[in-house]
């Protein structure tokens, strides 16, 4: 999960062949908490935009038991061309993570060290979108 600049909030590394929805609570929940202007903490984003992939019942109730505005494109009836000016900022942060060799191709058979990769990666973006 990224914001609206690309800079990831939230990395989980799931299975080549399970599907993203299934981890889509877990990634919600490992947003850090994000301080307000007023002092206020606010947990999770207000308005996510995701794919026609999470529209499924269970995603669209993980957002309403968190208070989250539903953005999700509808199969059949929403084309493809909204969420899709939302979802570039999505595949240009993947293709930074891209960059790392480790985290292209998966070199290590063993889940703890690519685990331990994905975060090296996602701060060293952080790192060079500080001015």
């Amino acid at each position: 999960m990224v914001d609206r600049a690309g800079i990831p909030l939230a990395a989980l590394p799931t299975g080549a062949n399970r599907h993203e929805s299934v981890v889509f609570e877990e990634l919600l929940d490992a947003i850090p908490p994000t301080k307000q202007p007023n002092g206020r903490r606010r947990k999770r984003p207000s308005k996510p935009h995701a794919d026609k992939a999470y529209d499924i019942p269970r995603c669209r109730a993980a957002l309403r038991r968190r208070h989250i505005r539903v953005r999700i494109a509808r199969k059949g009836i929403d084309s493809s061309a909204r969420p899709g000016r939302h979802r570039w900022v999505v595949e240009r942060t993947l293709a930074w993570l891209n960059r790392f060799r480790r985290l292209t191709v998966r070199y290590e058979r063993r889940a703890d060290i690519h685990r331990a990769f994905l975060p090296l990666g996602c701060a060293l973006i952080c790192w060079t979108a500080l001015p």
